[in-house]
């Protein structure tokens, strides 16, 4: 297996103000994420996607940022199967042991979806879904607009607080917050889908395309020891 990309997350003594932009000066301490490659074998990414994370006693702040010439987004409804059209989605197993993790997805239109798999789907796991969050806090910023096909956008960006209180469930035994230097699993991915305009209309391509921060080697996320770490 090659070489698990790290990210070294900083702590914050600054709380920021989420408005989806991650211009807030508390994130200038936080390094951005090697840019987003594609899930396994494939040609590059069309459009760079990269993100950011702090954290404070309270929460872990995750941030990204996804160029697109053309946002558009129709899932509206709360849990809805958002990796039916373009998100941006966080998975977090954070005792490293592939069992018990959380997986995040967030639409352009701040829709969200939140599930809790016992172990991978390979292995015959079911998800617990929805497995809400409750003192999740959630921003989205569009640079442009969404659904209109006769401009052209610079991309979209998110901000999420993720509270350790609720994480804590994901984690039993050890440290929420973490402990400098603790450790987790992590990735981050987006689903990118082709469009046409039609009618003056964005019309859906027939196939996604992912792309990751930690390569999985196939067209398969849940597979936690192919996951980044998280390093504290």
């Amino acid at each position: 297996m090659p070489d698990l990309p790290v990210y070294e997350c900083p702590r914050t003594t600054t709380t920021p103000n989420l408005d989806g932009t991650l211009t807030d000066p508390a994130w200038a301490a936080a390094p951005w994420t090697t840019d987003f490659v594609p899930i396994a074998d494939g040609p590059a990414p069309r459009f760079r996607t990269r993100s950011k994370l702090m954290y404070d006693d309270q929460y872990l702040y995750v941030g990204g940022l996804l160029e697109e010439p053309h946002v558009w987004s129709t899932m509206t409804e709360h849990n809805s199967r958002l990796y039916f059209e373009n998100n941006f989605e966080l998975f977090l197993d954070p005792d490293g042991d592939g069992l018990n993790y959380y997986e995040f997805e967030i639409n352009p239109l701040g829709t969200i979806w939140e599930l809790t798999l016992p172990k991978p789907y390979f292995d015959g796991g079911v998800p617990i879904d929805p497995s809400n969050l409750p003192g999740l806090r959630t921003a989205i910023h569009i640079d442009g607009s969404v659904n209109d096909p006769s401009d052209t956008d610079t991309g979209w960006s998110a901000e999420l607080a993720v509270p350790w209180a609720d994480l804590a469930a994901y984690n039993k035994g050890r440290a929420t917050p973490p402990n400098p230097g603790d450790e987790w699993r992590m990735n981050l991915m987006r689903c990118q889908w082709p469009h046409e305009v039609v009618d003056g209309a964005y019309v859906k391509g027939a196939a996604s395309e992912f792309w990751v921060w930690s390569p999985q080697g196939v067209e398969d996320m849940h597979l936690p020891a192919h996951w980044g770490v998280l390093r504290f």
